[in-house]
């Protein structure tokens, strides 16, 4: 995807409360705007960073400008986390996941499970439906790896055991996680900061859930599916 209109640099001041920042726009106008991502986002708030916003000047806005990227470990990152289902679909298309673009039908947020909905819903004549959950995913902190969740997420747990379900129906049942930042050639599941999810992603796999990690490539200008990346299950398998 293409960003359109062209991205806004800026210098961070702060992110706080979860779904607020502050910045110093490049001629000087310190600004207040929303950020779209509520999660820990752990290395990814350093005061006088680099980031890039967007505009929108819609009269319902309170916020003029909305935190999109971020320049972090040498790289480019997007934390905007209403982007990652719209790549999923991208990476699909491209023939990056595996078989999975030859499915003629895509429906989004179809509801499934226990009060859940199914970020893509796969289907098409003479194959098993393929019920895709989208996570998004920045966090960093050994170079070249990629790591989820950044924080203990129950409700992803829950969405692991749910897709268990559906693998066990007879369904295709698939994680993908999409990484916004290209300077990672290996995903991993972060066992040490959430155990709990750890261990549902392991009885998932046992249950048939297939497991994908593609990076995007990542700049003002653009972000892009850009490959699959190799997924290390290696520490979490005993667990």
């Amino acid at each position: 995807m293409i960003f359109d209109p062209p991205l806004v640099p800026a210098t961070l001041v702060q992110r706080y409360k979860r779904f607020l920042f502050d910045a110093v726009l490049d001629d000087g106008t310190a600004i207040t705007g929303s950020c779209p991502n509520t999660g820990s986002m752990r290395g990814l708030t350093t005061p006088g960073s680099r980031i890039w916003l967007s505009e929108h000047d819609g009269p319902l806005r309170k916020y003029r400008h909305r935190f999109e990227l971020i320049e972090a470990d040498g790289t480019v990152v997007g934390i905007n986390t209403g982007l990652p289902n719209r790549l999923a679909e991208e990476a699909i298309r491209a023939g990056l996941v595996g078989d999975l673009g030859g499915y003629p039908l895509v429906e989004r947020e179809r509801k499934y499970g226990r009060n859940s909905r199914i970020d893509l819903l796969l289907s098409g004549p003479g194959r098993p439906s393929a019920y895709v959950e989208v996570k998004n995913v920045h966090f960093c902190r050994a170079p070249g790896l990629a790591e989820f969740p950044d924080t203990a997420t129950a409700r992803g747990a829950k969405h692991l055991e749910e897709l268990g379900d559906v693998a066990e129906a007879g369904h295709r049942a698939v994680m993908l996680y999409v990484v916004q930042r290209g300077d990672c050639d290996r995903f991993r599941i972060c066992s040490d900061l959430d155990p709990v999810y750890a261990s549902a992603f392991t009885r998932a796999r046992w249950r048939g859930v297939e497991a994908y990690a593609v990076k995007c490539a990542v700049s003002p200008l653009e972000i892009r599916p850009d490959a699959l990346i190799a997924m290390d299950e290696t520490a979490i398998a005993a667990l």
